[in-house]
């Protein structure tokens, strides 16, 4: 037994006991006469105090970051330090070992507010992990998922584990493909989801089934998603309905956050906005609540306006209420935010209501008296507001005014602090037209399509509605799912529509096919992201920041040095020449 105590548990009731410690040395104090150490486990940190020569001539050639194993007696301090919850006592050390030496120089200080290079905080990722901020996101991630686990049990939910060698299948990113040794030419892909063994196992009459799932995905990295791998809290439900999905997650996410959080939480119902709407009032199918700022097309004011970069393109608006109290500077670097390649906008017009009531800045000499009584009357605007104008195309006015939304939120310090706003995004548009111009899915492939059948042989397949839904919180798509298509015939059409031809679906979706001739019960889940969910939580920026392991921007694992080249026998072995 290397300890009979941890670190942040002893107090002044210990005084006088023998105790064994184990830990990491944090700091070493030299002050002639006596030496301390303080020692840190995962528990917290305690002072040890070495008075005998002996030993510390033994401590001298120690270094920080070791691992060390200590005997001694627990006594008061005379200098307290009501920080740690351990101040008031310290060790008396009669015996040290070290149980394994760290080098005299390391690539970063441990618990320290230095700002230390991502790269290299990765690649010593096992020293970056003893950082306290850090570790606690990890324990806090083990937390979060026995909680959601245990709900998902008290709910009446089975844990199913799907396989990891799967199938390559159209789900919208690229498949990480495996190559089989056993049957040459051919791969397995690694799931970018357990779709379709959800939707097998309600075909198999389970009625209930979770799991934390791992996906993958070939994509692209962000601040908010991991590249190659993440895990999802995977669920679906026999016999169930959009509003049986809802129950569950409003049931399972704000007691999660409650739980882990001091922070205001919605609870269930959460406000139901249809995509439509959202794109409409939010510029953006994740909108987040705390922010107060409305777009509103004012297209119509402008019809027969003098001003040419409003003639013949759709016109959004913001209005900024307290607005006109900022300064020219602050207007002129919304407009350089706007032409940013990000943002992709050709300018950004502006005015400001003062408290007089005059019209003023920007573009004011085109804003007509008859327009300002509309601004007034119809959408709201009030002295001491600014107007941001955004013209362009339908959807791209759509896209750039959520971003000037978004950004205006920030830079005025507008959000709602300290809170978790939900709300579902609803009715998602089954197709949508790619690049290409072409009918592809616009969200998932196997969703129901709202009017079923007689919608999807008689209505122009844009104007199509699915039973699909996400699930947003302060701006991010925190969970997706749907009503699931479990019609054979249905199925046929859909994919039809998407350009595919039943043996097309045949080959690429047997499974599921077939199935679905053998009784397939109605069904619907979905798949709330929990690194998302648990970034949130922890209020981190980064979501890397509660990933023991991530990759970094590159999708590089820095520590492992992966993805990394294999020998010509491997390749051999799974029948693969390179051709680079």
């Amino acid at each position: 037994m290397y300890r009979t105590k941890t670190c942040g548990e002893l107090t002044i009731k210990n005084i006088g006991e023998e105790v064994e410690l184990a830990g990491w040395i944090q700091k070493i104090r030299n002050l002639g006469g006596m030496i301390f150490i303080d020692l840190r486990d995962e528990f917290g940190i305690t002072q040890i105090v070495i008075h005998d020569q002996k030993i510390q001539e033994e401590v001298k050639e120690y270094t920080t970051e070791s691992c060390i194993h200590i005997h001694g007696k627990v006594v008061e301090r005379s200098s307290k330090n009501n920080k740690i919850p351990t101040g008031e006592i310290e060790v008396e050390a009669d015996k040290i070992e070290i149980l394994g030496k760290c080098k005299n120089v390391l690539p970063f200080e441990i618990n320290t507010e230095q700002d230390v290079r991502e790269d290299l905080r990765l690649e010593y990722r096992f020293l970056d992990l003893r950082n306290e901020k850090l570790h606690k996101n990890i324990l806090l991630r083990s937390e979060v998922l026995k909680t959601i686990r245990n709900k998902m049990d008290e709910l009446g939910f089975t844990e199913i584990q799907t396989p990891i060698l799967a199938n390559s299948s159209p789900e919208g990113a690229r498949d990480y493909l495996v190559p089989s040794r056993l049957n040459p030419g051919e791969f397995y892909a690694l799931p970018q989801a357990p779709q379709q063994f959800k939707q097998l196992l309600m075909v198999g009459g389970f009625n209930k089934y979770y799991q934390i799932a791992p996906c993958f995905r070939d994509e692209d990295p962000r601040a908010d998603r991991a590249p190659g791998e993440f895990y999802q809290l995977d669920f679906e439900m026999s016999f169930a309905t959009q509003e049986d999905v809802f129950k569950i997650i409003e049931n399972v996410v704000p007691y999660t956050f409650e739980k882990f959080t001091n922070w205001k939480v919605d609870n269930g119902p959460f406000i139901r906005i249809p995509y439509k709407e959202a794109m409409e009032k939010y510029g953006i199918d994740k909108p987040d609540l705390r922010n107060p700022l409305i777009i509103q097309d004012v297209t119509r004011l402008f019809e027969n306006s003098e001003f040419n970069a409003f003639k013949g393109k759709t016109v959004k608006a913001i209005i900024v209420p307290n607005g006109a109290e900022q300064g020219r500077k602050f207007f002129d670097k919304m407009g350089e935010f706007a032409i940013t390649d990000e943002v992709g906008a050709k300018g950004l017009a502006w005015t400001k209501f003062e408290k007089s009531g005059e019209i003023t800045g920007g573009i004011a000499k085109f804003i007509t008296n008859d327009v300002k009584e509309s601004l007034v009357n119809e959408f709201g605007l009030k002295p001491n507001s600014s107007i941001f104008f955004i013209a362009d195309e339908f959807e791209k006015a759509q896209k750039i005014a959520g971003l000037i939304r978004i950004e205006l939120g920030k830079r005025l310090d507008l959000l709602e602090k300290n809170v978790y706003r939900f709300c579902f995004i609803v009715d998602f548009p089954m197709y949508e037209l790619s690049d290409e111009g072409t009918i592809d899915f616009s969200h998932n492939p196997f969703s129901m399509p709202q009017g079923g059948l007689d919608a999807l042989e008689n209505n122009n397949p844009l104007d199509i509605l699915a039973y699909q839904y996400d699930l947003v919180c302060n701006g991010y798509e925190m969970a997706s799912g749907a009503v699931r298509n479990h019609n054979p015939e249905i199925m046929i059409k859909a994919f039809e529509i998407a350009g595919y031809k039943e043996q097309d679906v045949k080959e690429r979706f047997g499974a599921l096919y077939n199935a679905f001739q053998y009784g397939t019960p109605p069904h619907a889940g979905a798949a709330p992201g929990l690194d998302r969910m648990i970034m949130l939580i922890a209020d981190s920026q980064n979501i890397r920041e509660i990933i023991a392991f991530p990759k970094n921007k590159k999708a590089r694992d820095l520590l492992m040095k992966a993805p990394s080249e294999v020998s010509k026998k491997q390749l051999k072995d799974v029948h693969i020449k390179l051709d680079l």
